[in-house]
């Protein structure tokens, strides 16, 4: 009767504890954003000016935004498509439990691991589907930002809490399906981006067998002296996801490779040796790479002389976004404008979405609310990310980062003629994990 007791105290902690983390983790997207119209937005590489209504009219050279090939002008509801076709990782509750541990959700410690999961999607949606790609669905979801979040969260609590008191508490997720979408695209290239759309989201799924789920990214991180419960740091994230996807046996991943830099530095023949490592096998062309760069961005706090150098590396076509945040809580950083970064956050407790289902909804894994952020609140402790598809774009992307930044980052030659780009930080690679 007592162990009983026992089992009946626990089950009753871990479901308040549930319901305590829908009510705390749901305000994230119920806080609007504002966006001045005056000022040039810049978003994983496009630019963005809501003043002007007109797509194919381009900016003017003061508004401060370079206009080149890569870059266009669009207008409010452009700039929303491209950033909620994003791919949003967020906490997740509910899902399989977590070998080793009695964990059934990630709230409160996972967010960098998110983050991390955020850039890694960008990369690998460049890599199949390209930069110009925007879900069709996008503008369908609905914005939370019209919304009182003081009662929605209040009645998500309440219901929460009495549901997993009677338990009968059940999944409510959207229902934009495979089926529906299919359905409306008119040619084959159309219905293979959203094949690859879904099959992009699926990898990142909470469950054991996800190749880049929480599941096996805290498995890689055991490597790291880290386990499930734990705060992990941009750097130690930046190295479980190259383990990730050197691991992954899935045929569409042999094509792409991460590389992590080491104090700062990319050598640019380990990049290439890396890309061209698959022309010795059954693969004829070099693979892509995402360059991983942990970075720290000055001491205690983040020094505001690196705000150019931010800036500078969010305008690149290259870029897949940086791992970042403000201390204890980690962002996924994607764009700016003027002094405010542009991020996604994954501090929001959604529910487990089972991915291995066909028609599986894919609404809660793009993110209809942009938020901002001073400079200044941005962490010191940070990863960069690039993506090059081959090793021509690499060293194109070498040089544009290079004439790009040079204040920051500099050509050197090693005794060995081994060239290397290297970020120049004047104070060591350090700093504490996220929550």
């Amino acid at each position: 009767m007592e162990a009983t007791g026992t089992d009946e105290v626990d089950k009753l902690k871990t479901k308040f504890i549930s319901a305590w983390n829908n009510m705390k983790y749901s305000w994230v997207l119920k806080t609007k954003t504002y966006f001045s119209r005056n000022s040039p937005v810049l978003l994983l590489g496009k630019c963005y000016h809501f003043k002007y209504e007109d797509e194919n009219k381009l900016l003017p050279a003061r508004s401060g935004c370079t206009i080149e090939d890569h870059i266009i002008a669009g207008n409010v509801e452009e700039f929303r498509k491209d950033f909620t076709s994003r791919i949003w990782l967020t906490y997740r509750e509910e899902f399989p439990q977590i070998e080793g541990s009695t964990l059934t959700t990630d709230c409160g410690w996972g967010c960098t691991l998110r983050t991390g999961q955020m850039l890694l999607a960008q990369g690998l949606i460049l890599h199949f589907l390209g930069r110009a790609w925007t879900w069709p669905d996008a503008l369908n979801i609905e914005n939370s930002d019209f919304e009182s979040w003081t009662s929605n969260t209040v009645k998500k609590f309440t219901a929460s809490f009495e549901a997993s008191l009677s338990e009968e508490r059940e999944l409510k997720t959207p229902t934009i399906s495979l089926k529906e979408t299919i359905g409306r695209y008119s040619d084959d290239h159309e219905m293979r981006n959203e094949i690859y759309h879904r099959k992009i989201i699926s990898w990142f799924g909470d469950s054991p067998l996800a190749l880049f789920g929480l599941h096996q990214l805290i498995e890689y991180g055991k490597k790291s002296g880290k386990k499930a419960g734990d705060w992990y740091g941009p750097a130690v994230v930046a190295h479980i996801l190259r383990k990730a996807v050197e691991e992954a046996r899935h045929p569409d991943l042999q094509g792409i490779t991460i590389y992590v830099a080491q104090d700062c530095t990319v050598y640019s023949s380990d990049v290439i040796d890396k890309q061209c490592a698959s022309m010795a096998s059954d693969h004829a062309d070099d693979k892509a790479v995402i360059i991983l760069v942990p970075v720290r961005l000055g001491g205690e706090r983040t020094n505001t002389d690196y705000l150019d150098f931010v800036k500078g590396i969010l305008s690149l076509e290259y870029c897949v976004g940086i791992i970042g945040g403000k201390p204890k809580q980690s962002y996924y950083f994607a764009g700016f404008q003027d002094d405010s970064l542009i991020y996604m956050d994954p501090h929001y407790c959604q529910s487990f979405v089972d991915v291995s289902i066909k028609d599986f909804p894919l609404e809660t894994f793009h993110c209809p609310s942009p938020k901002k952020m001073s400079f200044r609140k941005m962490d010191p402790s940070c990863t960069i990310g690039f993506y090059c598809r081959n090793v021509q774009d690499f060293k194109r992307a070498s040089e544009e980062i290079t004439k790009n930044l040079v204040l920051i980052c500099c050509i050197t030659r090693s005794s060995v003629s081994q060239q290397r780009i290297r970020v120049s930080m004047k104070t060591p690679l350090s700093g504490a994990g996220f929550g």
